[in-house]
């Protein structure tokens, strides 16, 4: 299997492991599947992420996506977060292996799930987010195939 360098760089050091003692909003996805967990920390102010972090239990690819998925959101407001998807996500990566496009999914998923929880914790509504799923396997079956 062929990974690139950028997807090499995250997996051997990845950016925002850890975990936000005070999140503004915490999503927990699996896919049931492989076995990969994500768990990923949101610290929010005035709309705009302040930080994010992320425990991953999974593969390279894996650990690979949720790196670049919370560099990605850092800085942003709520809205462009969302914008975040598994796709951009890819493609900041240079790429995966159809295989393990599935771990962009969890990374996706997961900051959504984080975004969720921000929201209910505050009682307001974000615009185009779905309620989020904790398996991925149920959600995205059709494109592990």
């Amino acid at each position: 299997m062929e990974y690139s360098e950028k997807v090499m760089d995250h997996f051997m050091n990845p950016r925002n492991v850890g975990e936000i003692s005070d999140a503004s909003g915490v999503g927990t996805v699996g896919n049931a599947k492989c076995g990969d967990i994500m768990k990923v920390y949101l610290k929010i102010e005035n709309n705009i992420i302040e930080d994010a972090k992320f425990k991953t239990f999974g593969c390279g690819a894996a650990v690979a996506t949720s790196s670049m998925a919370t560099e990605l959101v850092k800085g942003k407001t709520v809205q462009e977060a969302l914008q975040v998807t598994n796709k951009a996500v890819m493609e900041a990566l240079d790429g995966l292996p159809p295989v393990k496009v599935h771990c962009s999914c969890l990374a996706e998923e997961a900051l959504h799930a984080a975004l969720w929880d921000y929201a209910e914790k505050n009682g307001i509504v974000i615009e185009g987010l779905k309620k989020p799923v904790s398996d991925i396997e149920a959600l995205h079956h059709h494109e592990a195939e």
